[in-house]
């Protein structure tokens, strides 16, 4: 297998550590004028999401983790896995666990695309688009007259994530929203 050694060190490059798949978040050579040069590195655990940071001698490598971020689309869920598809045309299926599918669920819809990371063959993590169109389906009654600025309420999608929009949403339409903050953005037309 691949390996890195330090001076091919750099953000975003995916290594094995610990037995670990890594994401290196931050890559800082540092040459102090007395002793070994040495690199200070920033990770994430892409099992457990946990950053740290970690400092290498110069000449140290790092073997490289069998992780690929492939788009599929979601499918369904027969309540214990739920099954993603390529989308390059070979239909070639994954099943995702809760643990990598994680809070990822609120946003799933069927027929949209995703990012999977895939470690050894196997996905890892699921994370959604920045934006998702999901349809409101509890509510409040929405009432006449009121604007944006006028105060928000908390709306059910169709996924069971719930949002605070504003007070003239109501039960049926479909709305955009932002996945990494879960934030309202805007009402989608013909929806």
């Amino acid at each position: 297998m691949a390996s890195y050694s330090t001076n091919e060190f750099r953000g975003g490059l995916k290594v094995l550590l610990d037995g670990d798949p890594c994401i290196m978040l931050e890559n800082e050579f540092v040459k102090p004028g007395k002793g070994q040069a040495f690199n200070r590195v920033r990770l994430r655990n892409l099992m457990t999401n946990r950053v740290w940071d970690r400092t290498f001698k110069s000449g140290e490598s790092l073997e490289a983790a069998d992780v690929i971020d492939q788009d599929m689309e979601y499918l369904y869920t027969d309540g214990e896995f739920w099954h993603f598809m390529l989308t390059d045309g070979s239909f070639e299926q994954y099943p995702a666990d809760a643990k990598a599918v994680g809070d990822t669920v609120k946003w799933l819809k069927e027929q949209d695309v995703y990012t999977v990371t895939l470690y050894n063959g196997a996905p890892l993590t699921v994370t959604p688009p920045n934006f998702v169109e999901l349809e409101v389906v509890d509510t409040d009654p929405g009432m006449k007259g009121d604007t944006a600025q006028g105060g928000s309420k908390p709306a059910t999608l169709s996924t069971g994530a719930v949002v605070n929009v504003p007070l003239f949403i109501t039960i049926g339409e479909v709305l955009k929203v932002d996945t990494r903050s879960g934030d309202y953005v805007s009402r989608v037309k013909g929806g």
